[in-house]
């Protein structure tokens, strides 16, 4: 029993780990340019997403982008928590090679109404039989951006008809006043 719940444990971690590496993304320059990328590039792309998803309030309710354009880091997105802006910041700031930093993330205003469609959104998304594997990883990979009863999507779903079916049951959330689905599909899918 003992042997079987550790291995149990390890391939949830191994699948959160895995599944968590799809849903904060840097913005690409151009896709053909990628492959030309020197590897310090690419090392230093690698460890931007490494310190943006290790901070520690980063949450399913947060979308955080960036743009590494040489030795220059630009951040975006939209954060719930006004710490979680400068964290990001400093996070970044403290890796080796990068010079500057351009901050556009947007801190959400303070909204109780906001935050109850926050949570009606992700009950109705993760609760869903068909999305609720989703829930599993660590961050889950469709994030949930509410500003003034907006709703917009953001981040990675597995199939097209998991990125519509979220749409779906967003739209069907009382006082959601629009839906934005901008969630994407990997490549090959």
């Amino acid at each position: 029993m003992r042997k079987e719940f550790r291995a149990l444990v390890t391939a949830f971690l191994l699948v959160a780990s895995l599944a968590s590496s799809t849903f904060l993304q840097a913005v690409p320059r151009h896709a053909a340019n990628a492959q030309n990328e020197p590897k310090s590039q690419q090392n230093l792309v690698r460890e931007v997403r490494h310190q943006l998803v290790m901070l520690p309030y980063y949450s399913v309710f947060d979308n955080l982008t960036y743009r590494v354009d040489g030795d220059k880091v630009t951040l975006e997105g939209q954060v719930v928590r006004p710490t979680l802006k400068s964290d990001s910041e400093a996070a970044v700031k403290s890796i080796e090679g990068v010079s500057s930093i351009v901050n556009n993330i947007e801190i959400l205003p303070t909204s109780p109404n906001d935050d109850r469609i926050r949570r009606a959104v992700y009950r109705a998304i993760y609760g869903s039989a068909g999305l609720d594997r989703y829930s599993l990883q660590a961050v889950p990979s469709i994030h949930i951006i509410v500003k003034n009863g907006n709703v917009a999507l953001e981040g990675v779903a597995d199939t097209e008809a998991d990125k519509n079916l979220a749409g779906i049951r967003t739209n069907g959330v009382a006082g959601v006043f629009s839906v934005k689905n901008n969630l994407t599909i990997p490549a090959g899918k």
